[in-house]
């Protein structure tokens, strides 16, 4: 601030615009200093300055591969259910029309489900001896040998990128204590290559992905991404008013889910109908829909609280790798909410931080 002179005025002053509004620097990050570009942390490149945290290694999930053993009608030996208890799978109800149906049903319906967050990927889905052969191939509560040829052909066509493996074992056995699934007749002792990306929603699930854990130290297990439903010694909810596949709803269909557990926990519960869910208009895809924007608004949600509470190369790793493994990351942060409310304690591989106070 200068006083002026002009015209003799001994009261006018000369006032710039910084004395008034000292400069603030809103983009103090290291990539928006091109003067730290010198240390070498940040480089220049062709379309500006390309800093460390840009992800350079991509990972493509090319193929999927979907193992149902239900066992429609026939309850596991290991496992008590309550009465009544969550019958619905792949919001079907397997009992509301004929077994085979409703296996085809609920196979078609999961497919779907995981098409719309990655629909370029080939697709395998087996389920409780084959009935179609087209695009993909259906089977019904597979054996083991079925199994292998199926996880054989994914790794085989995927080459170089992920597979992911959907495993849902609520008509077989809890996985042995070694994290070996059982299918029908034998159980499976051999492992799918990586890159891999198993999903298991079985009671003990978490059995497998202590088993992961404990081979880290293998070759290709750094590649290998596990999501489990439960603890190793935890069985999975049972409340009728929640989908038997419960995990599976999460990471599938996270909205959906999302809006019907609160409004089971709503103080309105008893003047808001869970029907009105079913006809929110749009698609997920589409910001500008109803639906769409309910789907924005949750990834960034998730987006943020993975950004705030994961280490930096795990981010990277988990949330902007791969597209259809960020997806599941951030509809796994919802399925632990949720399942927690339920007394169940969903596991990962490799395992993030506790988030107590987003998940409580």
């Amino acid at each position: 601030m200068d006083r002026g002179s002009a015209a003799g005025d001994p009261f006018r002053f000369e006032i710039s615009y910084d004395d008034l509004f000292p400069h603030i620097v809103y983009l103090n990050d290291l990539r928006h200093d091109p003067e730290k570009a010198k240390d070498g942390s940040v480089v220049a490149g062709e379309s500006g300055l390309v800093s460390k945290w840009r992800m350079k290694d991509r990972m493509k999930t090319s193929s999927v591969a979907i193992v149902l053993c239900l066992n429609i009608g026939v309850d596991p030996p290991d496992v008590i259910k309550i009465s009544p208890c969550a019958r619905v799978e792949c919001w079907i109800d397997p009992f509301s029309m004929q077994a085979q149906k409703a296996l085809d049903t609920i196979g078609k319906n999961l497919q779907a489900q995981y098409e719309r967050w990655q629909p370029k990927a080939r697709y395998k889905v087996q389920l409780d001896p084959t009935v179609e052969e087209a695009r993909y191939k259906v089977q019904l509560d597979p054996t083991v040998e079925e199994v292998k040829k199926l996880c054989l052909t994914c790794r085989r066509n995927a080459k170089a990128e992920r597979v992911l493996f959907h495993y849902n074992g609520h008509g077989v056995p809890k996985p042995t204590s070694n994290g070996e699934i059982w299918v029908f007749n034998k159980r499976p002792d051999w492992a799918l290559a990586a890159p891999s990306s198993p999903v298991s929603s079985p009671t003990a699930a978490g059995r497998e992905a202590a088993a992961a854990s404990a081979t880290s130290a293998a070759a290709g297990m750094r590649d290998r991404i596990l999501l489990a439903a439960c603890g190793p010694e935890e069985i999975l909810p049972q409340p009728p008013d929640l989908p038997a596949d419960l995990f599976t709803a999460c990471l599938t269909t996270p909205i959906k889910i999302a809006l019907r557990w609160f409004c089971g926990r709503s103080l309105l519960r008893d003047t808001l109908d869970p029907e009105m869910i079913e006809k929110i208009p749009g698609r997920q895809s589409e910001r500008k829909t109803a639906l769409g924007e309910l789907n924005w608004i949750f990834t960034a949600v998730t987006d943020t609280i993975a950004w705030n509470t994961l280490p930096a190369p795990l981010f990277q790793r988990l949330f902007r790798q791969d597209l259809l493994v960020a997806s599941l990351f951030r509809n796994f942060l919802l399925a632990e909410r949720v399942m927690r409310a339920s007394g169940c304690t969903p596991v990962s591989y490799p395992r993030l931080p506790p988030r107590t106070s987003t998940t409580s």
